[in-house]
């Protein structure tokens, strides 16, 4: 009678250990995702901030209103592209990191299931 008990404690002792190490590896993958995408967003908010002072540069010494509306268009154009660009990036790396963390989960109920 002892015997199926300790086999059921050991059992339970090494799925919760099994657990453990899945959900550690998820945060992990989930945490190196997160940085990863804090640093696309501050490169993206570098540039986006030195385009804009460029752009208000040369807004700054343009000889006619003609050239200043002219500037500030492909400057508003050239903005909008490079947000929708990011956005998508973006967008795929946060897909990305959901999948990735979720790895370490499935492969652990799929090893439980086995």
């Amino acid at each position: 009678m002892l015997e199926p008990m300790q086999k059921a404690t050991d059992d339970f002792q090494k799925m919760s250990k099994d657990n453990y190490d899945a959900v550690l590896r998820s945060y992990g993958e989930l945490n190196k995702g997160l940085q990863a995408i804090a640093a696309r967003v501050t490169d993206y908010s570098k540039t986006a901030f030195e385009d804009a002072t460029r752009a208000f540069e040369q807004m700054v010494g343009a000889k006619s209103l003609e050239s200043v509306i002219e500037i500030q268009s492909q400057y508003a154009k050239k903005a909008y592209d490079t947000w929708v660009a990011e956005a998508s990036k973006l967008g795929e790396m946060y897909a990305a990191v959901a999948r990735d963390a979720y790895k370490p989960m499935e492969k652990a109920v799929t090893k439980r299931a086995s």
